[in-house]
């Protein structure tokens, strides 16, 4: 359990009930082209998804506001003088686990960094095949917490992480909420914590990126920031030359 005592098991046991509620997932599609916005809003129908439309990064943000949203579908190119980087520093001011996918006609590795870096989970470019788009939106949504594999949390002294909840705890004090991306590195490890898993590893499985050429330093500064929330416990351990692994006094508590 992530929480200690009666209290936390009910409170735990209840969260969980909610999670089997069953819904539809709703996905946000940020697009200023109408005829592709309703291709794949379209698409996202067939699929089995609900859809939100905005045009725009400004209508995008109120919609954030107005409803649960599950999924972001973002594109790089918008108008009105808030691009979709912009808008995704925004969604990401507001929500640090928000998955939020980038859209985006540009195939450049600096677009791709820039929006990972930027806390986008994952891109697609275009032109893509629904099959290709649904795809990569079921991928990100198995890997958030709602989600979880194996692990419901982790703890390491008076360091509990609750993966479903997306929060850290330190003994008394306010929790520290954690993004997808960093939720989605602590499972991976957690599923592992015997071996090292090498950066080209976290970035096929965590990025959805294939490693060969690419040439970038996000999986180390995501860890960075990974532990400097969760400073002064250590629950990474860097395995010089190799990759990361859980430290060696890190529990994984089950689900």
């Amino acid at each position: 359990m992530c929480d200690s005592g009666r209290r936390g098991r009910a409170r735990f046991a209840a969260f969980r009930t909610i999670e089997r509620m069953s819904r539809r997932p709703t996905i946000l599609v940020v697009e200023d082209d109408r005829p592709i916005r309703r291709g794949i809003v379209d698409a996202l129908a067939f699929g089995g998804f609900d859809a939100v439309e905005a045009g725009d990064g400004a209508t995008a943000l109120r919609g954030l506001e107005g409803m649960p949203i599950d999924l972001v579908l973002l594109d790089v190119m918008l108008p009105g003088g808030m691009d979709g980087f912009a808008t995704l520093a925004e969604v990401r001011r507001r929500s640090a686990t928000l998955p939020v996918i980038m859209l985006t006609a540009r195939g450049g590795e600096n677009d791709r960094v820039n929006g990972l870096v930027g806390g986008a989970d994952d891109y697609v470019v275009k032109p893509f095949s629904a099959r290709e788009l649904l795809a990569r939106i079921e991928a990100v949504l198995r890997r958030t917490p709602q989600r979880a594999g194996d692990a419901a949390g982790l703890r390491a002294g008076d360091l509990v992480i609750c993966l479903r909840r997306r929060e850290a705890r330190l003994g008394e004090r306010e929790p520290v909420p954690l993004s997808a991306r960093e939720i989605a590195v602590l499972e991976h490890l957690a599923r592992n914590p015997a071996r090292t898993i090498h950066r080209d590893e976290l970035l096929r499985v965590v990025w959805g990126l294939d490693p060969r050429g690419l040439a970038t330093r996000t999986v180390d500064m995501q860890v960075a920031r990974l532990r400097e929330k969760l400073a002064p416990s250590e629950i990474v351990s860097t395995v010089r030359g190799a990759g990361y692994k859980l430290a060696a006094d890190v529990e994984v508590l089950p689900s």
